[in-house]
């Protein structure tokens, strides 16, 4: 069996995903990781890492992606076209200029739209090379923006694949500590999109905890954001506050910084954490080769045991909304999900609480029309998903997006499509 990273230099998150693929001893035993990069030495550093996480287990390294992906079984994207810098510093920085201020900005927002036209060419042109060398493999997509990048390749090509996040379960412990109930034991269904999606129920030993959830006042001060959307809305949100601030139009205001203290969110909280996860991975880089392996909670090692074994596994992945949920658009949606032998089957879930439904739509707007701005070409897309989009829309005027967009495409130059 053979598993290849393309983007394989993301060193830290690709030890992670190794480590989980080498503790299943029914994978690592017949097991070769193929490591792909751009960036040379970043490619060494994983080569190094991967080999001493799975001594046991056949590591390739190579620059060329057809090389890496041919007769592959699975393929795992970790890419980030145009890096930290120059891409993300841009933007962030040129919003600045026009008075615009994100946390995250790799979803929806300004950034998020400007991740989606550079990305969304590269993951088409890497599953062209899957068509080709591996028309079999199943695509694991990490890659942000998550629900944009999977429309995209749904779209454009033929090949299976599910995006995986970790905001579900990463919730869920967030949710059992709050309400001081062991993680293992919190039951839940979540769906919607991916870092807009919704936890319908919330259980504990087929208690609904609902009820102490919406009445809690101690709010951890790093989660204000969801716990007001909360109170509105009804229901707990699977992403993070700062994230889920710049999603919505009620949080990040220039005229109201009050609000910004209020619910403490964080801005230009991105870029410090791609300074730290930079600093990670030169300690990375000079670190011994004695790596233990160790079994996250990340999604994508057991979907390939599930797929490889046949023992089901159930998680929440993002895919095409085929009916279901039945009132979303066709876009990118995140349900449950069950994987086996036989593949990877998607759960319906039915209608979602019209309010929530109505919310997600503001998103999936933004999305619609960045995919089709990045397949198409059209220069005006770009601008109409911008204008369209909650948090820049409440910022700023028309003019002012237009002129903030043509700012952005010009100081991303060549690492965005060319658009007419």
């Amino acid at each position: 069996m053979k598993v290849t990273f393309i983007g394989a230099g993301s060193t830290v998150f690709a030890r992670t995903l190794i480590g989980d693929i080498v503790s299943l001893p029914e994978l690592a035993d017949r097991l070769t990781i193929a490591l792909m990069d751009i960036d040379e030495e970043r490619l060494v550093v994983s080569e190094r890492i991967a080999s001493a996480l799975a001594a046991d287990v056949r590591v390739e390294a190579t620059l060329d992606r057809r090389a890496a992906l041919d007769g592959a079984d699975y393929v795992i994207t970790l890419v980030q076209v145009g890096g930290y810098r120059p891409a993300t510093v841009t933007d962030f920085e040129v919003p600045k200029r026009f008075g615009l201020r994100q946390t995250i900005g790799d979803t929806v927002g300004i950034g998020g739209i400007m991740r989606g036209l550079r990305t969304i060419p590269v993951l088409v042109d890497i599953c062209r090379d899957m068509e080709d060398v591996c028309p079999d493999a199943v695509l694991l997509q990490y890659v942000n923006p998550m629900a944009m990048v999977c429309w995209a390749v749904a779209r454009a090509t033929t090949v299976r694949s599910v995006g995986l996040c970790h905001s579900v379960q990463g919730t869920a412990r967030d949710l059992a500590a709050d309400l001081s109930i062991p993680a293992q034991e919190l039951d839940y269904r979540c769906a919607g999109i991916n870092h807009l999606a919704f936890y319908l129920e919330l259980r504990h030993r087929g208690r609904d905890l609902y009820p102490e959830l919406r009445a809690k006042r101690d709010v951890p001060d790093w989660n204000r954001v969801r716990y007001e959307v909360l109170r509105h809305f009804g229901y707990f949100c699977t992403e993070s506050s700062e994230h889920l601030a710049e999603y919505v139009p009620w949080f990040i205001k220039s005229a109201r910084p009050e609000l910004i203290d209020e619910f403490n969110v964080p801005l230009d909280e991105y870029p410090r954490r791609c300074e730290a996860q930079i600093a990670e991975w030169d300690e990375l880089r000079s670190s011994p080769d004695e790596l233990p392996a160790e079994r996250s909670d990340e999604y994508g090692a057991r979907i390939i045991h599930a797929l490889e074994t046949g023992e089901p596994f159930a998680f929440n992945g993002n895919v095409m909304n085929d009916g279901l949920i039945d009132n979303l658009p066709p876009c990118c949606v995140e349900v449950p999900c069950i994987a086996e032998r036989t593949g990877i089957t998607p759960q319906p879930v039915g209608a979602m609480p019209p309010q929530l439904a109505a919310l997600m739509r503001t998103n999936v707007n933004v999305q619609e029309l960045t995919v089709e701005a990045a397949l198409s070409g059209k220069r005006e897309q770009v601008y109409q998903a911008a204008m369209l989009d909650p948090h820049t829309g409440a910022e700023l005027s028309l003019s002012e997006i237009h002129e903030l967009v043509d700012a952005l495409l010009e100081a991303h130059g060549d690492l965005v499509p060319t658009l007419a």
